[in-house]
């Protein structure tokens, strides 16, 4: 009988040890309730998540819904549809070719891209740029930086001032016959240049076009994947971006 009721008898109270006194900066030591109730909560919302995600899985797309009317347009773009934000270009590398194939396109377009950069970087670089190394002439006082004249100083013709090396003097001039280039050889180099120069433009649009295209399919392929994932935004192009939750690998 004495065995039996000392189970009723008024026990010890085990509280939690709070937060030590020189981790007080540290804010309000989570207690094992705390976490219950966070953890509740993050329960249910899951559960409302799942609900919603079943309802919008099931839903009629021919059904009025009151989303029709607060759509929005921006810059032509319907913010809501992911096809219709992207070129023609990038559905049809979607829908006839698979990340592999537009990995290896952006390789080789990349490739191309860097040897036209090298081909017309000297010619696009204007004359004075200071890209790169510089010659720095120190004067006295103002009036010398006034009156200052770069052809005098280098001794040379004002074409060949903003020449970093190779840069000739008035007596080598004077000395050697310099060639000059003729008029149709001068001509044919300024097409070929604008050629190159529109060449690289067209390379530049077909790289941004492989990467939306790369970028959505591998997009796809992630939300078809399991894992909890969720809207964080959207892009330039009224695109959703999303985020993955990180999982302890095993």
């Amino acid at each position: 009988m004495v065995s039996s009721l000392r189970k009723f008898a008024p026990r010890r109270e085990h509280k939690e040890r709070g937060q030590l006194s020189n981790r007080k900066h540290l804010g309000h030591l989570e207690k094992h309730k705390d976490y219950v109730l966070r953890a509740k909560d993050y329960k249910e919302k899951q559960r409302v998540l799942k609900r919603l995600r079943e309802r919008a899985a099931t839903r009629n797309p021919d059904e009025f819904y009151f989303n029709m009317e607060r759509s929005q347009v921006k810059d032509g773009v319907h913010v809501e549809d992911r096809r219709t934000a992207l070129t023609a270009e990038v559905q049809r590398l979607m829908d006839t070719q698979d990340v592999t194939y537009v990995k290896m396109q952006r390789d080789i377009n990349r490739r191309k891209i860097e040897r036209l950069q090298s081909e017309v970087h000297l010619a696009d670089t204007p004359q004075g740029s200071h890209n790169g190394p510089r010659h720095t002439v120190f004067v006295e006082d103002e009036s010398q930086v006034r009156e200052f004249r770069p052809a005098e100083h280098f001794n040379t013709l004002p074409e060949f001032v903003h020449r970093k090396h190779n840069r000739p003097t008035l007596e080598t001039l004077d000395q050697q016959d310099i060639a000059r280039p003729a008029t149709g050889t001068l001509k044919r180099s300024m097409r070929v240049r604008e050629e190159r120069l529109q060449e690289l433009k067209d390379r530049l649009e077909r790289e941004e076009q492989l990467k939306r295209a790369e970028s959505e399919m591998l997009l796809r392929r992630s939300l078809k994947e399991k894992g909890d994932k969720k809207r964080v935004g959207k892009d330039r192009l009224g695109l959703a971006i999303y985020k993955w939750k990180a999982e302890r690998k095993k």
